[in-house]
């Protein structure tokens, strides 16, 4: 049902085309990131916003009506929800579980008020059952079969480039027919059934998203200056602002030397409640108190040397012993021919291999 006055159907039509024309002119800008983009897009859902609560507030649609029930002028109305979805997912300023929230919200009103309407085709009103019997598990594609999920990209997209045709080739229409009221009646139904088209694709990448962010680790929020204020008198045995503390920078005598003594180190349930060190004995606690500031050696240089010999870290050896004449033993006869056979092959080689006969590239 429609309202009877003319003056805000006026301005909910003005309202309606500045952020149309609004949402056309924000791709202009070039960075979606950028302060600019991200000003004028809250500026533009605002508007949308608006619409929407004007639309209500009229009672331009109603579900005891039917699609023919409803003006040629007031079907452009139907898309609020679905640009203001496009619009949200774009917010990249607010925490992303809110914006992926919120945009659900807004296509599930246009197609509940599609739905409503009997405006959504076969194919569309199968995926809306679907969608409503399963919202956070809901996907086009099967998930276990591959050749059902190649059909349906298939078939999806052929669906898909039929509409735009089906858009491209009514906005083409001369402009004397462009104030036909038929003609601009079908310009706005292939647009809605465009726009239903690309929903269920949202709310598909919507719970896709939903899903990887359930996942990820929760993060605490961060401290405030007051927590970690009071955290740090805690872990320093200083009493609390209440307990008349003062933030001076020279501390008394007897709190200085009752700092980390007193108290017991760990709590009932095994916590450390202050820093410590484990040590072998008391002894040796002693024996650190008075020493010297750099290490001292472990043992002497005849311990070291011996440890090395042991290690095969030092060869016997070397010196003039072992570069003068060996004493030969003549009546050693195998080790005296074993050295003539020595001497002999060697000269043979040298027959046999005079010298230079290996370098037969750099001849002159």
């Amino acid at each position: 049902m429609e309202g009877n006055s003319n003056e805000p159907h006026k301005s909910l039509r003005t309202l309606f085309e500045t952020a149309n024309n609004q949402r056309h002119n924000l791709d202009s800008i070039p960075n979606p990131s950028s302060s600019t983009y991200q000003s004028q897009l809250q500026t533009i859902i605002r508007t949308f916003q608006q619409c929407q609560d004007l639309t209500e507030r009229l009672s331009i649609f109603s579900p005891n009506e039917t699609e023919d029930d409803i003006s040629s002028n007031s079907l452009q109305y139907l898309l609020t929800n679905h640009y203001l979805g496009d619009l949200l997912l774009k917010d990249s300023l607010s925490r992303r579980k809110d914006v992926l929230q919120r945009s659900r919200v807004a296509y599930e009103r246009f197609l509940k008020i599609l739905d409503s309407y009997d405006m959504l085709c076969k194919s569309d009103g199968k995926l809306y059952q679907r969608y409503l019997s399963s919202p956070d598990d809901f996907s086009l594609l099967s998930q276990s079969d591959a050749t059902a999920r190649r059909n349906t990209k298939i078939a999806r997209y052929k669906q898909e480039q039929e509409l735009k045709l089906k858009l491209e080739y009514l906005a083409r229409v001369p402009l004397a027919l462009q104030h036909d009221d038929a003609a601009s009646r079908e310009i706005y139904l292939a647009e809605i059934q465009l726009c239903a088209h690309n929903t269920f694709h949202a709310l598909d990448i919507i719970g896709q998203e939903l899903k990887i962010i359930s996942l990820m680790p929760q993060t605490s929020p961060a401290p405030q200056p007051e927590d970690l204020a009071e955290d740090y008198r805690q872990r320093n045995g200083r009493p609390n602002k209440d307990d008349h503390y003062f933030d001076r920078l020279d501390p008394p005598i007897s709190q200085l030397l009752n700092t980390g003594k007193t108290g017991p180190i760990l709590s009932k349930d095994g916590k450390p409640l202050k820093p410590f060190t484990l040590l072998d004995s008391r002894q040796r606690m002693q024996n650190g108190v008075f020493r010297q500031d750099h290490a001292l050696p472990t043992m002497t240089i005849d311990e070291y040397l011996a440890e090395e010999k042991r290690r095969g870290g030092m060869v016997d050896g070397g010196g003039q012993t072992s570069s003068g004449p060996q004493d030969v033993n003549e009546d050693d006869l195998d080790r005296a021919d074993a050295e003539t056979m020595k001497a002999r092959e060697w000269d043979e080689f040298v027959e046999s291999n005079p010298k230079g006969s290996g370098n037969t590239l750099n001849r002159g």
